[in-house]
C-alpha cells in the first residue's frame, strides 16, 4: 500500500482513531490508473481532494475514511488521471482573440484563403480590422501571397492576416497606406518588406517590418480583451491545460489577467512574461510586490534572437538550401540582447530567450555563458523558446548548463513537412533534438506555441513519441532518432514545466500538499497504440479542486 502525509493528519495504518476524524475530502477518485509525475511513487489508485490541495494518493483503502456524505466520488477505472498540463509557451490573448477571428490554417489553395477573407470581412463593420488567420502558403505549394489576392475583396476593410508562427503578415493595400508604407519606406533592422520588380510591397512583412500595422491598429476595449481571455480559458480547459507561461510579451496583458484575477475570473493559472528590454519595470514591480501568486506570477522576461524557419528569418551559419544567398538574421542585434540579459539576471529575472536557427541557438549559449560569468553561479533556469536548430556542440552546452530548451513538439510534425527542401537533411538530424538533448541530460519542457500550434498537449504528446507529419509522409517518423517515449512527453508537459517557472513545490505532479490542479483523459495514454493518442479525449479538467470542464456536459471546443 501507498502512504502519504495529509496536509492535515498523518494517516496511518493502525492509527484508526485518528483517521476517523480526518475531515472528509471535496473529491474522491478511486479505482484509477494515476500517472502520478512523482518519481517517488510514479503510479497510484486513488486521489483526494480537500480545498485547494490534493490532500492523498495512494490506494483505495487509505482514501475510505476521507469520504463523506457530500463528498464527490469519481469511479474511474478505465482511463488515465495525469496533472494538469503545463504549457510551457503560449500567445493566450492574441489566441483568444483568433479563435473568433477569420480561420486560415488549413486553408488549401490560394483561392480559398482570399475567399475565407473575404466572406469574413463581409461580415464585419466597414473600417474594422481584420486581423489573426494564422496561414500557412505549404498549404497551397509554398508560394507566397500577394496583396493582389484580396484588395478588390477587402476595399474597406484593412486586412493584416499572420503566417502561423507570427513572423510574418499580409497586409492588404488598405492596411499598408494606414500605416504609411509605399515604396518609398526603407527597411528596418531585423525585418523585411517584400517587394515587387518594382519596388513595390507585396504586402508581406516579416518580423520588424510588421510593427509599423500593428502601431495603427486600434486597441480592442477592456471587453473585448475580457471576451478573448475567456474563450481564451475555455478553450484551455478542454485540452486538459491549467497552467501556461505566456510569452504575449506586453504588460498590457498583464494587465488584463490582474483585471481577471481582482474580478476572481481567473480559470487558468498564467505565467505572464513580458518583453527583456522591459526589464528594469518588471524589477521594480517585483521588488515592490513580489512575483505573485499561484494564479498569476511574474518574473520571466523574453528576449528574441532570431525569426522563423518558414518565413526564412530565422539565423543559421550556412545559408538556406532553397536561397543560397540567405542565412536570415538576428532580429535583436546580440549586442543588446547581452547587455539587458546581464541586467536583468543581476536583477533575479528569468532568462527565457527565443532562439530557431543553429547560430542563434549558439550566440545566444555565448551570452548566457557572459551571464554566468559577469554575476556568477546560481538557480536560473534560463530557458531557450524552441531551440529548433542546434548543432551537435550546443546540444552538450545546453545540457552542461543547465539551459532549459523549452520546446513545441507540434512544431516538428509540421516543419517536418518541409523543413528539409530549406535546410538539408543534415541540419534536419539535430531539428527538434529531443532525443538528444535528453540523452545529453537536459530537462525538456513542452509547450505548444498557441496559435502557432493547436494548444492541445495530447497532440504534442503524439506528435513527440510518433514524428508522424502532417502530410502523412512519414509514417514511421521524421528523424524517427529523435522520438521520445510517452512518459518521458507527460514529464516535459508536467513536471518539468513547474520547473521551467520555478513552481515544482506547488504543482507538475499529483503529490499530497500541491495544487489539485488534475487531469481525467478517457483512456492510458501509457498503455495504448501511439496512434490511438490523437483519439484521447479529456473527460475532466480540475483546476484547484474545482472542475472547470467536463466532457459529458457537452463543453467541447
Amino acid at each position: 500500500m501507498l502512504w502519504v502525509l495529509s496536509s492535515v493528519a498523518l494517516l496511518t495504518a493502525c492509527d484508526k482513531e485518528s483517521r476517523s476524524v480526518e475531515p472528509a475530502a471535496d473529491i474522491v477518485i478511486v479505482s484509477a490508473r494515476i500517472w502520478t509525475g512523482d518519481p517517488d511513487q510514479p503510479r497510484a489508485t486513488a486521489l483526494a481532494i480537500r480545498g485547494e490541495q490534493i490532500i492523498a494518493v495512494g490506494d483505495n483503502e487509505l482514501v475510505d475514511n476521507l469520504i463523506g456524505p457530500d463528498t464527490e466520488l469519481i469511479d474511474s477505472p478505465a482511463g488515465l488521471v495525469v496533472p494538469g498540463f503545463i504549457d510551457s509557451h503560449v500567445h493566450m490573448m492574441s489566441s483568444g482573440f483568433e479563435l473568433s477571428s477569420v480561420q486560415l490554417r488549413d486553408a488549401k489553395t490560394a483561392t480559398e484563403f482570399a475567399g475565407r477573407i473575404a466572406d469574413f470581412a463581409n461580415s464585419m463593420q466597414p473600417g474594422d480590422w481584420l486581423l489573426g488567420g494564422t496561414w500557412d502558403h505549404q498549404n497551397w505549394g509554398g508560394k507566397l501571397p500577394h496583396r493582389d489576392w484580396i484588395d478588390t475583396l477587402t476595399p474597406d476593410t484593412p486586412v493584416f492576416v499572420s503566417r502561423l508562427d507570427g513572423h510574418m503578415a499580409l497586409a492588404n493595400s488598405l492596411a499598408l497606406k494606414l500605416a504609411g508604407i509605399d515604396k518609398d519606406t526603407a527597411d528596418v533592422e531585423g525585418g523585411e518588406i517584400t517587394r515587387d520588380e518594382d519596388g513595390n510591397p507585396t504586402g508581406l512583412l516579416k518580423d520588424n517590418a510588421m510593427n509599423a500595422v500593428f502601431e495603427v491598429i486600434p486597441a480592442p476595449s477592456e471587453k473585448q480583451q475580457d471576451q478573448a481571455l475567456q474563450q481564451a480559458m475555455d478553450y484551455l480547459a478542454a485540452k486538459g491545460v491549467t497552467t501556461v507561461h505566456d510569452m504575449g510579451t506586453d504588460f498590457g496583458s498583464l494587465a488584463i489577467y490582474r483585471r481577471a484575477h481582482i474580478n476572481d475570473a481567473l480559470r487558468t493559472r498564467i505565467y505572464s512574461v513580458v518583453p527583456i528590454e522591459s526589464w528594469q519595470q518588471l524589477a521594480d514591480e517585483v521588488a515592490v510586490s513580489g512575483r505573485g501568486d499561484q494564479w498569476l506570477r511574474i518574473g520571466g522576461l523574453k528576449g528574441f534572437m532570431d525569426g522563423s524557419l518558414g518565413s526564412h528569418t530565422a539565423a543559421f551559419f550556412e545559408p538556406f538550401t532553397d536561397t543560397p544567398d540567405d542565412r536570415g538574421f538576428f532580429i535583436t542585434e546580440p549586442e543588446n540582447v547581452e547587455q539587458w540579459a546581464v541586467a536583468a539576471d543581476k536583477a533575479g529575472l528569468q532568462l527565457i530567450i527565443h532562439a530557431i536557427g543553429d547560430r542563434a541557438n549558439a550566440v545566444l549559449l555565448d551570452i548566457f555563458d557572459s551571464v554566468e560569468k559577469q554575476n556568477g553561479e546560481r538557480d536560473r533556469r534560463a530557458r531557450i523558446e524552441h531551440a529548433q536548430h542546434l548543432r551537435p556542440e550546443e546540444i552538450t552546452r545546453i545540457a552542461n548548463h543547465g539551459i532549459i530548451p523549452s520546446m513545441q513538439p507540434y512544431h516538428a510534425i509540421d516543419d517536418g513537412r518541409w523543413a528539409e527542401s530549406v535546410i538539408g537533411h543534415d541540419r534536419a538530424r539535430t531539428t527538434y533534438a529531443f532525443r538528444s538533448l535528453l540523452d545529453a541530460g537536459a530537462l525538456l519542457a513542452f509547450g505548444s506555441d498557441w496559435s502557432v500550434a493547436p494548444a492541445d498537449p495530447l497532440a504534442g504528446i503524439h506528435a513527440a513519441t510518433t514524428r508522424q507529419t502532417l502530410d502523412g509522409a512519414n509514417p514511421k517518423g521524421w528523424i524517427p532518432g529523435q522520438k521520445i517515449s510517452v512518459e518521458q512527453a507527460l514529464t516535459a508537459y508536467t513536471r518539468n514545466g513547474a520547473y521551467a517557472s520555478f513552481e515544482e513545490n506547488d504543482k507538475g505532479s499529483l503529490t499530497a500538499g500541491k495544487l489539485a490542479d488534475v487531469v481525467l483523459l478517457d483512456r492510458d495514454i501509457t498503455a495504448i497504440p501511439l496512434e490511438q493518442i490523437t483519439e484521447t479525449r479529456v473527460e475532466r479538467t480540475i483546476i484547484g479542486g474545482k472542475t472547470v470542464y467536463e466532457r459529458s456536459q457537452g463543453k467541447v471546443p
